[in-house]
């Protein structure tokens, strides 16, 4: 009879160690802030917000209705040998502070981060320039080669753009490497509550709703709809994810984030188009989560609905977020591409896009495996 009061204890004592040493780590940096205050009032005035959390135009599950725990934990540890390439991705070094031209150009650093030259102005978007989309530096490393770029390699940004708060796209070290030399912030609903907590001036961050726009010398920005989901931690949904239409003086670029497919990007094309580029999401995707992100076929589509001149394909190339072979989103949506008859770019990181003129569309991924091989 002793001896379970003192199991009790021992099995309370552990918990209360756990949820402890659990809550201290979820103070550190990377894991940000909740918004509370003004971010919270204005939030909660905001028609996609409902019953505590931000809710997506169409009910969106995270898992599929018939995927379970164990059939996933199966997938997980049955996942491709291919789900990480076996040598370095290929990378062309620019000098991304002394480039110029008339055009704007796009320099894509693999995964979803990327650098937009236009009109003298400097734009970044997700930038994750840490090696690893975790909070922690041993979880989700880059693939070897794929994090040839550092901060230190940027110019002055003049607007640096967020599309939600996951470690993949927002990334703790790589803001509080470059926030000095960010002249402003520009983010969804809710993600300021991060950037303040790392140490980053309320007056530099300016949050957006979808389809709020706002405007930086002669560049106007627009929030649009995605589908997807938010969080840093175990809450969910407490800020906005975003998609974006940059509008220069003479193109319109659209910055895709993370997203499911679904009608909002064909209302986006009625209002913006024709579109001279669609950057979209095109890996991480997974039969257990379809709507959240897009298969490679359905990103050909959105492309299409969006009316968009030219297709730039990311969120791959750099880490193994999904289960599928690394290349494979590559293979697939180049292939779709084709078949529907949408121009598509594919350059290598760090590879220059110049729009109206230059669109590198070698198969780079064909030449990891051919390497690969012949070690």
């Amino acid at each position: 009879m002793k001896i379970l009061p003192k199991l009790m204890i021992t099995t309370f004592i552990i918990t209360c160690f756990l949820s402890i040493t659990g809550f201290m780590v979820m103070q550190q940096g990377p894991f940000g802030k909740t918004p509370k205050g003004k971010r919270l009032e204005r939030i909660q005035k905001s028609p996609n917000y409902k019953d505590g959390a931000f809710r997506n135009l169409s009910e969106t599950p995270v898992q599929a209705e018939e995927a379970t725990f164990f059939g996933m934990l199966y997938d997980f540890f049955n996942k491709s040998k291919n789900n990480r390439p076996a040598a370095s991705i290929p990378t062309v070094k620019s000098d991304l502070k002394t480039f110029s031209t008339q055009k704007p150009s796009i320099f894509w650093f693999g995964h979803s981060s990327y650098l937009l030259k236009t009109n003298g102005r400097n734009i970044l978007v997700d930038p994750v320039f840490s090696g690893h989309a975790s909070p922690f530096s041993f979880m989700v490393t880059a693939f070897e080669g794929a994090n040839n770029y550092a901060a230190s390699d940027l110019p002055e940004i003049d607007m640096l753009i967020i599309s939600h708060d996951h470690y993949d796209h927002l990334d703790y070290e790589t803001i509080t490497a470059i926030k000095d030399k960010v002249k402003h912030f520009y983010v969804p609903l809710g993600v300021g509550a991060h950037l303040e907590n790392w140490g980053i001036a309320e007056n530099k961050i300016t949050e957006l709703d979808w389809w709020e726009a706002t405007t930086f010398e002669n560049l106007k920005l627009t929030a649009t709809p995605a589908r997807h989901f938010s969080g840093r931690g175990l809450a969910r949904g407490k800020s906005l994810w975003a998609s974006y239409v940059l509008e220069t003086p003479s193109h319109k670029i659209y910055i895709g984030g993370d997203s499911g497919y679904d009608a909002h990007f064909k209302a986006i094309g009625e209002k913006f188009g024709p579109l001279d580029i669609a950057i979209l999401e095109t890996g991480q995707y997974n039969k257990n989560w379809p709507y959240i992100h897009m298969m490679p076929e359905q990103t050909v589509q959105a492309a299409q609905d969006l009316q968009a001149k030219v297709l730039l394909p990311v969120h791959l190339g750099k880490f193994a977020l999904a289960l599928h072979d690394w290349d494979e989103p590559l293979q697939r949506v180049v292939k779709a591409a084709a078949e529907k008859q949408v121009k598509i770019t594919t350059p290598m990181i760090g590879e220059p896009v110049i729009l109206d003129e230059t669109y590198p569309a070698s198969r780079w991924w064909e030449k990891v495996k051919t390497v690969a091989k012949a070690e």
